[in-house]
């Protein structure tokens, strides 16, 4: 029997620490494809290239892995890998492991769950994973993307298994820091980050405006159905989520604008 293909990717590149032991682990589920941006694209949430051709070559792990990179971002991935880079249609599409928590509100700027979003979008299951850092644990630090990866596996197995109650239909799991409390299916969350604006002069006396934050240091009160009282509480977090944003509760309270709205009267 064929195992199953997976597609990965993810938006931090695919020098990444994360994607490395991402495609280690999906190993043991089944037949894992990197296609990954060959630079950062954090933030990027759904970007998409169509001013400049996309390139696509070869390259290797840190372990010597062969993968594919392309200068697109974590959607392109996708997308080209369904348009015919990949061998065969992915069975299933794993993003991550990202920097740090895609959690709440702000699951929308990520480029990790957008990528799993397109996979979505073409009726594959697919998995968004993220690591919640600490404080010294960036890019310097030491996360334990391992045990995030394993814990990906499972989740991995789980969705194979159940691919059919699973279509149009990302998972977003997010892993926290340190040994997790537990699993917890979650809701989304809301907002996690204070928003503020720096500001500055450069060397050059032209102002300049830099956007900060912080992040919530304390699960809320009240939201422990949600990711983000999962993750700041110590647990892994697997939120169901999909495309459709439509705001069904509204909506039939709307129908009556389309009378109060008259085409063609003056404004």
């Amino acid at each position: 029997m064929e195992r199953p293909f997976i597609l990965v990717t993810n938006d931090d590149g695919y020098l990444s620490p994360g994607l490395l032991a991402l495609r280690r682990a999906l190993a043991t589920v089944g037949e894992p494809w990197v296609l990954a941006p060959d630079r950062n694209w954090s933030a990027a949430s759904r970007t998409r290239i169509f001013h400049k051709p996309l390139r696509f070559s070869s390259a290797h792990l840190p372990d010597g892995e062969e993968v594919h990179v392309t200068n697109g971002s974590p959607s392109d991935c996708v997308l080209l890998a369904l348009l015919g880079l990949a061998p065969r249609r992915p069975d299933l599409v794993v993003a991550g492991i990202n920097m740090g928590a895609n959690i709440g509100h702000d699951v929308t700027y990520s480029g990790t769950v957008a990528a799993a979003m397109e996979g979505a979008s073409a009726g594959i299951p697919a998995i968004a994973v993220s690591l919640d850092l600490g404080p010294d644990e960036g890019r310097e630090g030491n996360p334990d993307y391992e045990r995030a990866a394993a814990l990906t596996a499972r989740v991995a197995r789980l969705a194979l298994a159940e691919r059919d109650a699973l279509v149009r239909t990302l998972i977003n799991v997010n892993v926290p820091r340190g040994v997790p409390k537990g699993v917890r299916v979650t809701r989304l969350g809301g907002k996690i980050w204070t928003d503020d604006l720096v500001r500055g002069e450069d060397p050059r006396g032209r102002s300049y405006y830099w956007l900060a934050g912080e992040m919530l240091s304390s699960p809320p009160a009240g939201e422990e159905d949600t990711d983000v009282w999962a993750v700041l509480s110590g647990y892994v977090s697997i939120t169901p989520l999909h495309l459709d944003l439509t705001a069904y509760a509204v909506l039939n309270k709307l129908r009556r604008w389309e009378e109060e709205i008259r085409v063609g009267d003056a404004a």
